[in-house]
């Protein structure tokens, strides 16, 4: 796990999905919402080798499961659509059939393979999409004045406030590279593999095997310990595409600078993970909270995504209340081996509980800390040498606002 920038990366200022080499995207209001920006595609010169991960929800949407499919026949992709407005969720076999159209005619637009155009859907859950619309998209798809990687990012959100993105350069067999991504992701977040919608890109070139295996991996310690309101989506997928322009030596576990790959990649798939959670519906602030001393990774893992899934954990710090003893709560209901007599807890540098015991502290300056835009809280176990980092945030009466009128 990573919780700092590399030292041999170079963070790009206003780097996009398409900072690699090789990638344009774009995006257009087609009509489905009323006058935002609500179909982008992201589009590769050449078929990447591409690799995904996929909502854990039994009702999966029916661009998910088009794109899952295809991506398993053909392990590359070369052109992604996405629209907002429609999740294309719960809608039968019509909905399934739109999500083929929609890959069908977004092959057809940009010359590429059906099987290597993957589609996603964002919105409404259980309505029909609007195809006349949708065509009006894929007909613009390329066309000079929509190509723009803010006009795609704009295009896929919901309820978000802003765009999410990012874009590293690392050195690799003395090549260039550069991993850039995008995702969307405000409500309905709580991880169960990935969540929301991540696009990530890279132009190295990338074993398609391996390249799953380091997505799994950095989805784990990435978008997989986010969550805002504990909903897990129908539609949440992360993909990465990787087209292999700059011409490295395959990347693959036997490479020698694969760890520094995999943690760039992890560190584009933490940052955007980040965002996600900032831009929580209603939020104020980003809660990190962290771990230290687990027996395992995963009672670190487990014990972090407690703390930060906990309601009254989030109200507290919305409040810039130090209401320490919601912490110690959510930790003993994670049901994981904890040792009462041993836990330690601060709120920043702030210690509140220590080797189990409460610890005077001056709760204004606590209260003081809990109104910074970032609030981490630490946790110290002090059984063991693992810990986890998970990222969430506060919970506000503007949350119940905007999901009690999401439909209407």
């Amino acid at each position: 796990m990573i919780t700092t920038q590399p030292k041999k990366m170079n963070v790009l200022e206003n780097g996009h999905v398409t900072s690699p080499k090789g990638f344009i995207a774009g995006g257009v209001h087609c009509g489905i919402r009323r006058k935002k920006l609500d179909f982008g595609w992201i589009h590769s010169e050449v078929p990447a080798v591409a690799a995904g991960v996929y909502t854990l929800n039994a009702f999966k949407a029916a661009p998910l499961q088009v794109t899952k499919k295809s991506l398993e026949k053909v392990h590359k992709i070369q052109t992604i659509i996405v629209n907002s407005g429609n999740a294309n969720s719960f809608t039968g076999e019509q909905g399934y059939q739109d999500a083929l159209e929609m890959q069908r005619l977004a092959a057809e637009k940009m010359t590429v393979e059906v099987d290597q155009v993957a589609v996603a859907s964002t919105g409404i859950i259980g309505e029909t999409l609007p195809m006349d619309k949708i065509r009006i998209g894929i007909a613009a798809m390329g066309e000079e004045n929509h190509v723009a990687a803010e006009n795609f990012e704009q295009a896929i959100l919901t309820t978000d406030t802003k765009t999410k993105h990012v874009a590293v350069e690392i050195e690799i067999d003395e090549k260039t590279i550069t991993i850039g991504g995008a995702a969307k992701g405000s409500g309905m977040i709580h991880p169960n593999m990935a969540t929301m919608l991540g696009f990530l890109t890279t132009d190295a070139v990338v074993d398609a095997v391996s390249l799953q295996n380091a997505l799994r991996q950095t989805i784990d310690y990435s978008f997989n310990m986010i969550t805002v309101d504990g909903d897990s989506s129908t539609n949440d997928m992360v993909l990465v595409l990787a087209n292999g322009t700059q011409g490295n030596e395959m990347l693959n576990e036997q490479h020698p600078q694969w760890a520094e790959f995999v943690e760039a990649l992890q560190f584009v798939s933490q940052e955007l993970a980040k965002k996600v959670a900032k831009d929580g519906e209603g939020a104020t602030k980003l809660i990190e909270v962290n771990t230290f001393g687990a027996p395992t990774e995963i009672v670190a893992k487990q014990v972090a995504k407690a703390v930060i899934s906990s309601n009254l954990v989030k109200t507290a710090v919305y409040g810039s209340d130090p209401n320490w003893g919601r912490i110690i709560c959510a930790v003993g209901y994670s049901e994981q081996p904890i040792l009462p007599n041993k836990i330690c807890v601060s709120i920043g540098d702030i210690d509140v509980v220590k080797d189990g015991a409460v610890v005077s502290f001056m709760e204004k300056e606590a209260s003081e800390y809990l109104q910074n835009e970032v609030v981490k809280i630490n946790i110290d176990l002090q059984n063991g040498e693992f810990g986890a980092t998970a990222w969430g945030c506060d919970l506000t009466y503007n949350y119940v606002r905007i999901n009690a009128s999401y439909r209407t």
